[in-house]
């Protein structure tokens, strides 16, 4: 008999932090997102995700379903100009995943096909589909169509994990968080020398808005 111990815990309760069932994102809770995001024992190494594979199982909804719905079936071509829900979608799913890949943990996972933004279900083939293997795909063809957006999420995963590549504050201490702000809707915390600064609010944007910083000097701009 033999056993395998796991360094680094899988935190699951993340996930369900970003379920649209009860909650729209405008009536997200600041402190919630924060205290679920870094919720875990001192010293303990967890890994963050976004998505599980519960949530893209049928009877669900894909994370990014859950922001843009029936939408991602007719006005995710780049022909068509952006609408609202497209819009707003888009650039939550990439908010989502960058501060949870932050501030969740100490590794990030990505479920098939979350990096792109996967609209459909998961179902295997059983009776009640008539033994169909038609959903028991992952369509990652999807981001190799340039007539489509889907290329711009993967592009923003790639790009995310080479800026944490760069910097590495999934092994850097935990964040320090500097701002959790209900009525501006703004996440600000340090993490590895770097600030990040979230404006979940659905409808205003910020001119000169000051966060504090532990460290004095100028920060270069990266715009996510």
């Amino acid at each position: 008999m033999g056993s395998v111990s796991m360094e680094l815990h899988p935190c699951y309760i993340i996930t369900m932090e970003w379920l649209l069932k009860e909650f729209k994102d405008e009536d997200w809770n600041m402190g919630n997102i924060v205290y679920t995001l870094t919720n875990r024992r001192y010293l303990e190494k967890c890994i963050a995700y976004a998505e599980s594979h519960d949530q893209a199982l049928v009877g669900d909804k894909t994370l990014a379903f859950w922001l843009m719905d029936a939408e991602m079936y007719t006005n995710m071509s780049v022909l068509a100009p952006f609408t609202p829900v497209i819009d707003r979608g888009i650039q939550l799913h990439k908010m989502i995943r960058l501060i949870t890949h932050g501030l969740g943990g100490e590794g990030y996972l990505n479920f098939m096909g979350n990096e792109f933004g996967h609209p459909e279900w998961l179902d295997f083939p059983r009776k009640g589909n008539n033994e169909s293997y038609h959903y028991a795909r992952r369509q990652f063809n999807l981001t190799d169509d340039d007539l489509l957006r889907y290329k711009f999420l993967n592009n923003f995963d790639r790009d995310m994990n080479r800026l944490e590549e760069r910097c590495s504050w999934l092994s850097a201490p935990q964040a320090y968080v500097s701002e959790k702000h209900e009525g501006n809707k703004i996440i600000t915390f340090e993490r590895a020398g770097l600030l990040f600064i979230f404006n979940f609010h659905p409808s205003k944007s910020y001119a000169d808005y000051r966060v504090g910083t532990a460290l004095p000097g100028k920060y270069p701009f990266v715009c996510m």
